[in-house]
């Protein structure tokens, strides 16, 4: 090989050892020693050479080499997968609000024929809510039923009528599904607690109603 190739095919080699070395592992932040090296490469090459022509040929080379480095490095940061954020847990829900102690159902306006304590037709759908209600209770669960009138007649009377009027509607209770234990008292107060007047008719309507009263454990 003369000296004239092996000057010429030197500095080639040394350029593509350099530059395949920079794409193989070099990173961008280490790109100012990779310039250098090329730097370095590009004088090696310079002094194989003479003249201008070889100057510029080694300051072509030392750049390349640098620039190279720089665009085919790899880069410092680490480009995380990108995964799908994991669902939330669903939210617990919430507790249900305890029961109170003792709670009172009132079945108002109940419309008894005169002197009787029959359930009317109409006053059905009024204790069959009642009765879906109470059919949910816990068996521990003890009903006492009370029955009230207006004033209209004497105390005795209005006595007897709402002892009557309550076991009618415990019995349409039992009837409707709900444990006859734990009815554990059926009794009538007559017209001695009104809610209400007793001198307008919606006040006696008012007064005329049965009372259920839960007691819980």
């Amino acid at each position: 090989m003369s000296k004239s190739i092996a000057r010429t095919a030197l500095p080639l080699i040394l350029a593509s050892t350099v530059l395949a070395g920079c794409a193989g592992g070099v990173q961008k932040s280490d790109w100012p020693v990779c310039a250098a090296v090329g730097a370095l490469v590009g004088g090696a090459a310079g002094a194989t050479q003479s003249g201008n022509v070889a100057g510029m040929a080694a300051l072509g080379i030392g750049t390349t080499a640098g620039a190279y480095c720089w665009v085919h490095g790899k880069g410092n940061e680490q480009v995380a997968r990108m995964e799908p954020a994991p669902a939330p847990a669903p939210a617990p829900a919430p507790a249900p609000a305890p029961l109170p102690k003792q709670e009172v159902i009132t079945a108002r306006d109940l419309h008894f024929a005169f002197d009787s304590a029959e359930v009317s037709l109409q006053d059905r759908a009024q204790l069959d809510g009642i009765a879906g209600r109470l059919r949910g209770e816990a068996a521990s669960t003890r009903l006492s039923v009370t029955g009230h009138t207006d004033s209209k007649g004497t105390d005795a009377y209005n006595q007897r009528l709402s002892e009557r009027r309550a076991k009618s509607v415990s019995n349409y209770l039992v009837q409707a599904g709900v444990p006859a234990a734990s009815i554990v008292s059926v009794k009538g107060m007559g017209e001695r607690q009104p809610i209400a007047t007793n001198e307008t008719a919606e006040g006696r309507a008012t007064n005329r109603r049965v009372e259920i009263q839960i007691d819980r454990e």
